[in-house]
């Protein structure tokens, strides 16, 4: 009898419910259990049937420095946080139907920045580093190399069909990735005219190209109000002057105000979350929200009194505000989302700061999928570039994913973490030797993991990261792409810019 059981379970794949429990590691799944992962994932996938009409809304989210170490990292600091061992957990858009490869050098660099990458993907073109929507032609750095080789994006695009656009970021709204939406400059870091000041050629900065030649705009969420204000202007949260404030003259605040009523919006400028907090979408048109003088907080450190003063919102509840404003339009929208501080953390080293970022960029694409329908929203998640963070050490399943490893000492006989970096602040020699951290709390949010080459900050990476997508002509993004196809899929998905012609290409689409 027992031997027909056997063979019985051999054949339908249930030998696991003969065994013992304790013959199975981890969280005690069976055969069972994985074949019937595999068979789950099979029929869902095998019903997948392509949606090939045209993208009403598109939203592009972007992990800045969410590299595929990062997502696997921060997929098991979820699991961990929830009680499981944490490495079977998911993050949410892991689950979207159609996933891809994106290759992220730049015209003239090996390894990325985010300026010449946001160029890349926003416009459909390579660019060279630290510039931004420019083509190959331009030289960083020199503003009179500029003229005549600036390039349009899906900003432009959608504004051109008669879309509402906008944008939310946790860096100042002037970064390198919000910035290559709008922004033709031959320095990422000229974002306010203490920069432009004393460049010949005529290079107008980040911040006046914003509020002068993008008033259409009606969602800006993120920071860095130093380079709206003048520099003799008081910080309302600070209560200081920026150094970096404007010497121009202006107030871009008070010009983005005086440009909304000129078009007859009704329009909101706020720096805190209370404020932000009372914004009514369904009365509002537009809205300006600069939450800090520079960056926006680590999500890790949003109620912390020690860096947050008055108050700012989390990525999602910015998220959302932006979305219920922007589809009022029956045209549609664009809507550009950037969890900037994942890639902050990384390049301080604190792996802890970083992967926080991550689950509070999960919950701003969880709260647009919530109140979005894929029937109509073309909706991307992806990366600029990764970071050179590696997992690795051979820990227990269920090891903590800021512990040290649990199964072996190094060869010098010190412990070491599983989060390790290649480069940054975190090289440490100590005797002629690494330290020993034995008994150091590898766990806390400022620790810094350690590193292997001795630099000032931690560098990105220049491997592919993931692209996942759900929505109309999602499916065009699996396979591996050139991070510039990402903008001709959503032009084509939207029926914008080189696919403008909407009959002609609502007919295609549909047609198939």
């Amino acid at each position: 009898m027992t031997r027909l059981l056997l063979v019985y379970a051999l054949l339908t794949g249930t030998i696991g419910f003969l065994l013992r429990p304790d013959e199975y590691s981890g969280n005690g799944e069976t055969p069972t259990h994985w074949r019937g992962l595999a068979s789950n994932m099979i029929k869902q996938k095998a019903r997948l049937q392509l949606n090939v009409g045209v993208a009403k809304n598109v939203i592009m989210f972007i992990g800045d420095g969410m590299g595929i170490s990062t997502v696997t990292a921060g997929r098991i600091l979820k699991g961990q946080l929830a009680g499981q061992t944490g490495e079977e957990e998911y993050l949410s858009f892991e689950n979207f139907p159609y996933t891809g490869l994106s290759k992220t050098y730049s015209q003239d660099s090996q390894v990325t920045d985010s300026a010449s990458a946001s160029t890349s993907y926003f416009c459909g073109v390579k660019a060279n580093i630290g510039t931004l929507g420019l083509d190959g032609r331009s030289t960083r750095g020199q503003c009179s190399t500029q003229h005549n080789y600036e390039i349009s994006s899906i900003l432009d695009w959608s504004i051109a069909a008669g879309k509402s656009v906008g944008f939310v970021t946790t860096a100042r709204v002037t970064h390198a990735t919000p910035a290559g939406l709008y922004a033709n400059i031959a320095e990422r870091h000229w974002e306010g005219d203490i920069y432009t000041r004393n460049q010949t050629g005529g290079c107008k900065d980040i911040a006046a190209q914003l509020v002068d030649d993008y008033k259409q705009m009606q969602v800006i969420l993120g920071g860095g109000r130093e380079f709206f204000q003048r520099f003799d202007q008081m910080d309302p949260e600070r209560g200081d002057n920026s150094r970096y404030g404007r010497r121009d003259g202006r107030d871009l605040i008070q010009e983005w105000k005086t440009g909304q009523h000129g078009l007859n919006r009704n329009s909101a400028y706020v720096w805190n979350e209370t404020a932000f907090n009372q914004i009514d979408p369904t009365t509002t048109d537009s809205v300006l929200g600069l939450f800090e003088q520079s960056h926006m907080q680590y999500d890790y450190d949003r109620f912390d009194p020690r860096y947050e003063k008055a108050g700012e919102p989390s990525i999602a509840n910015m998220t959302e505000l932006a979305i219920k404003i922007l589809s009022k339009n029956p045209n549609g929208y664009f809507l550009m989302v950037e969890g900037a501080k994942i890639d902050h953390g990384h390049h301080e080293g604190r792996a802890k700061l970083a992967l926080y970022d991550v689950l509070a960029f999960e919950k701003a694409v969880d709260t647009a999928d919530r109140i979005t329908s894929e029937t109509d929203t073309l909706t991307i998640v992806t990366a600029d570039h990764g970071h050179t963070l590696s997992i690795s050490g051979y820990p227990s399943r269920g090891n903590g994913i800021f512990d040290k490893v649990d199964t072996s000492l190094a060869q010098d006989g010190k412990p070491y973490t599983t989060l390790l970096y290649a480069n940054g602040q975190g090289y440490r020699v100590h005797n002629g030797s690494r330290p020993d951290i034995t008994n150091v709390d590898t766990t806390i949010d400022q620790y810094q993991q350690e590193a292997a080459v001795p630099l000032a900050q931690e560098t990105h990476s220049g491997e592919d990261v993931a692209i996942y997508a759900r929505g109309p002509m999602s499916h065009l993004l699996t396979g591996v792409h050139e991070d510039s196809n990402i903008a001709g899929v959503m032009a084509y998905a939207s029926c914008v810019g080189a696919y403008s012609n909407y009959a002609d290409c609502a007919a295609s689409l549909t047609s198939g």
